[in-house]
């Protein structure tokens, strides 16, 4: 399968000190992918880096064939950051609608994403007025409404109920299947794997392992996804790709 997103030898350093060692990664075209790993182990950096905010030290990322950054990627890439990044004096809706307006979209799209993402009855309520989950899923909405090819969502059921995280992550396999969409989602919540077709599990910035959830758990004879990454940790060398 075709790649949407290749990673190659990334070395990203702050202050000096290296944040992410030296990943090599590959994810699928229309796939959902789970970049998995505790707090701190580089998930955001590694975002950032595909999205292209953030310049690597050494190696180089494509992304949709493109270099990461590159001017065109713009309208086909939808990246949520970990923070919701809205405008708090906007409603719900005018958030959507400022970000359709960038990307040549209608009302009818946002009316779809904003009914999407559960917030159609809010759409009329100022942004600043909302939960901090309400306004995840505005942001979710923004990186939605461009119809784009890749989305890179960066924690994106942080503090919301299970039947929120439910009904989006049936989103994000429905953009996956029905619209052809690469979606690359951070978490480090280990019970969100088995809703990925595949997982970069990843810790002090480094590639512990790639498969499937399927294939990670034959490989350690673990069952819960916690104790499959524990055993990568203690008796498998790094990079191992099942």
């Amino acid at each position: 399968m075709a790649s949407s997103i290749s990673v190659s030898g990334v070395v990203v350093q702050r202050g000096g000190r290296p944040v992410l060692h030296g990943i090599d990664l590959e994810v699928a075209a229309g796939e959902v992918t789970g970049l998995l790993g505790p707090s701190g182990s580089g998930k955001t950096t590694l975002l950032r880096t595909i999205v292209g905010l953030q310049r690597p030290h050494t190696g180089g990322v494509q992304v949709l064939g493109r270099p990461a950054g590159h001017a065109r990627l713009r309208s086909e890439i939808g990246y949520m950051t970990q923070s919701p990044s809205v405008y708090g004096d906007l409603t719900a809706a005018g958030n959507l609608r400022h970000h359709a307006a960038l990307h040549r979209r209608g009302r009818q799209t946002v009316a779809d994403v904003l009914a999407a993402v559960g917030l159609a009855e809010l759409a009329q309520r100022p942004v600043e007025t909302l939960s901090g989950g309400e306004r995840s899923r505005v942001s979710l909405g923004c990186a939605l409404v461009a119809r784009p090819r890749l989305l890179l969502l960066d924690e994106p059921t942080v503090g919301l109920d299970p039947v929120l995280r439910r009904d989006l992550w049936a989103l994000f396999r429905r953009q996956a299947r029905d619209e052809g969409v690469t979606v690359l989602v951070s978490s480090h919540v280990m019970d969100e794997a088995d809703r990925c077709d595949r997982l970069v599990l990843l810790r002090e910035g480094r590639v512990v392992a790639t498969g499937t959830p399927e294939g990670l758990r034959g490989v350690t004879g673990a069952g819960a996804m916690e104790e499959v990454f524990l055993r990568l940790i203690e008796n498998i060398p790094n990079d191992v790709a099942l």
